[in-house]
């Protein structure tokens, strides 16, 4: 039986952000228009719909590593700044937007808290279904 660990993370990531797209709890903020998504970025994303993007990101890596909190996913999507002259060093990515999508996913009953989130079995059926289409 084919699982997340079976199959690329980008096909799986793609397919999840249009199953996440057409989930009503899955929204993007005002806000999120105009906010870089880490210190150490220069400049906003690029893409259109990377909310969803990070979205689908976010809960392929609560199945692979839950339980996980908003720390830990900082320091996962966190990089090198760029101090000009000086030695580059590592920043977290923004709490905000992390949390918010944690938020968005507990709505859709994707991730429950339970000293740190952790996959539903809805959610997990969901990602095993997508990776069961990649295979296919």
């Amino acid at each position: 039986m084919t699982s997340v660990y079976d199959v690329p993370a980008d096909k799986l990531i793609g397919k999840l952000k249009g199953e996440l797209k057409a989930m009503k709890e899955i929204t993007p903020p005002e806000w999120a228009k105009f906010v870089k998504t880490s210190s150490s970025r220069e400049r906003l994303p690029d893409q259109e719909d990377w909310w969803y993007i990070r979205a689908a990101s976010i809960l392929r890596k609560v199945y692979i590593n839950g339980p996980v909190g908003v720390s830990r996913l900082r320091t996962v999507y966190g990089s090198k700044k760029n101090r000009g002259c000086k030695p580059e060093r590592f920043r977290k990515a923004g709490g905000a937007i992390i949390r918010r999508i944690l938020q968005q996913l507990e709505e859709a009953e994707l991730v429950k808290n339970e000293t740190g989130r952790v996959i539903t079995p809805k959610g997990r059926s969901l990602l095993d279904k997508i990776s069961r289409e990649i295979e296919g």
